[in-house]
């Protein structure tokens, strides 16, 4: 529902993010306690902007953005929906990307600038933490 978190994983392939909590808003028409329910689709609003990461290789932080990339099969209901669109539930975990903004850099071998990191964006994983504990949809 509306302010739940998004938890993600520090692991993202071969990148380590000093990851962040990202927020969901809920957009569905139904309520939880007076909180919006969130509906499949609201995980694309998610994003996390300015999280440093760093690699074995390039050392020196560099910064990005985490996002959703998709939810897994179990956190979209099958059955329960509000307005004709699936809920979201807790389910496992969902597909993270974090994207590159400001590249991480490796230490120059030698005179010179260091070299910065040239992946656009690395993949990982996520969860949510949610605060109801009174209803469950399927």
């Amino acid at each position: 529902m509306d302010g739940d978190m998004a938890m993600f994983l520090p692991a993202f392939g071969a990148a380590v993010v000093v990851v962040q909590p990202g927020t969901l808003t809920g957009s569905g028409p139904g309520t939880i306690e007076g909180n919006t329910i969130c509906v499949e689709g609201d995980e694309a609003d998610v994003s996390v902007p300015g999280v440093m990461y760093m690699t074995p290789q390039y050392s020196i932080p560099g910064t990005g953005t985490l996002k959703i990339e998709a939810l897994a099969g179990d956190q979209v209901a099958t059955k329960t929906n509000t307005g004709g669109v699936a809920v979201m539930l807790k389910g496992g975990n969902f597909t993270a990307k974090f994207e590159v903004q400001s590249p991480a850099m490796q230490p120059p071998p030698g005179p010179g600038g260091p070299i910065p990191d040239s992946s656009p964006s690395y993949d990982g994983e996520g969860m949510f933490i949610n605060m109801n504990m009174k209803f469950q949809g399927t």
